[in-house]
């Protein structure tokens, strides 16, 4: 049986806060519904996730090219000053508090299933040093052994040198953890590159042609774990 999970943060245990950002749209003159833009969310991570696109930016650059794209496909035109203030500002916030703030409904519920299984958790995330925190304010971060943010240490998904931190940090041996994930070419290929079982958490059902297994959320995959359908090896 796996002994230990890595799960990202992003996209895994928490969604962009789309109310907040619609929020800050409009204080820029600029009213487009958070609903409206939540729809774009999974699409433009699926584009997002190319083994070029990833290999050519780190997740700092593809912050910035989220939002931008999101924006496009909804119609609008990010090529004015009120847009680019926009943006701005939503780089400030991210970059102090994380708007990867919004909890799926299935997450608690899971993270309770998993320690009940006696497994070690452990969040492997790109991003800014503030995932700590961010977590913290959530409440999320009592299920979890350690937190290993990028922005802290300096070495990125889909490095396996990260991966290889964060099993460390925790006393995890390589063939009894699962990494959990979002993005295909950065948390699947990353993890098998560091000898690392690894799966997709696909909200949207948008990665039926990716070469791995796929749950729907992490409440499917508990279900599995307490299936034993997926073990090591």
């Amino acid at each position: 049986m796996f002994r230990t999970l890595s799960l990202d943060a992003g996209g895994v245990l928490v969604r962009p806060n789309w109310s907040r950002i619609s929020t800050v749209f409009a204080t820029h003159g600029v009213p487009v519904a958070g609903d409206v833009l939540a729809a774009q969310e999974l699409p433009v991570m699926r584009e997002l996730d190319s083994a070029e696109g990833i290999a050519s930016s780190t997740d700092g650059d593809r912050v910035g090219a989220f939002f931008l794209r999101v924006l496009e496909r909804v119609g609008l035109d990010v090529s004015g000053p009120p847009w680019r203030a926009a943006i701005a500002e939503l780089r400030r916030i991210h970059g102090e508090e994380n708007l990867w703030e919004d909890v799926p409904d299935d997450v608690r519920p899971a993270l309770e299933r998993f320690r009940a299984m006696d497994l070690t958790l452990v969040v492997l995330s790109n991003a800014n040093g503030t995932v700590r925190r961010k977590l913290e304010r959530l409440g999320l971060t009592r299920w979890f052994t350690s937190v290993v943010d990028s922005g802290e240490e300096g070495v990125e998904k889909p490095d396996p040198r990260f991966f290889a931190l964060g099993l460390e940090r925790v006393g995890a041996e390589r063939t009894t953890t699962l990494h959990v994930g979002d993005m295909f070419h950065v948390d699947v290929l990353g993890a098998r590159a560091a000898g690392i079982a690894a799966v997709l958490i696909d909200r949207g059902g948008l990665q039926s042609d990716r070469d791995c297994a796929r749950f729907s959320d992490l409440g499917e995959l508990a279900s599995a774990l307490e299936r034993a359908e997926l073990t090591p090896g």
